[in-house]
């Protein structure tokens, strides 16, 4: 015996797009823009940019040192946005003088 499917009589199926939106609404409701993990401190003076370009810049001479050329290459262009924002701070002053260690 054959089973053939009857039409089914017409029941009311709510439309989809407006649930997923509504889940999708509520799931945000207690949310805010920003990231879950712990707040960062904002960059501050010039001593933050400093230390972040030395810091930067001993972690390209360390992946230099290993062999690695393209982690070099990011931590010194690191470097450089923290150079270039000691300059912008000390507008006043010459520019800063990048910091060349011989060793």
């Amino acid at each position: 015996m054959k089973y053939t499917s009857r039409p089914k009589p017409a029941q009311s199926r709510p439309n989809t797009k407006t649930m997923t939106r509504a889940i999708a609404r509520k799931s945000q409701l207690g949310r805010t823009n920003r990231p879950a993990g712990p707040s960062r401190p904002q960059a501050g003076g010039p001593q933050n940019a400093a230390a972040n370009y030395q810091r930067y810049l001993a972690l390209a001479r360390a992946e230099a040192l290993t062999g690695d050329r393209i982690m070099a290459e990011n931590y010194l262009q690191h470097a450089e946005h923290y150079f270039r924002s000691m300059a912008k701070n000390n507008s006043s002053n010459s520019a800063p003088q990048p910091v060349i260690r011989q060793e």
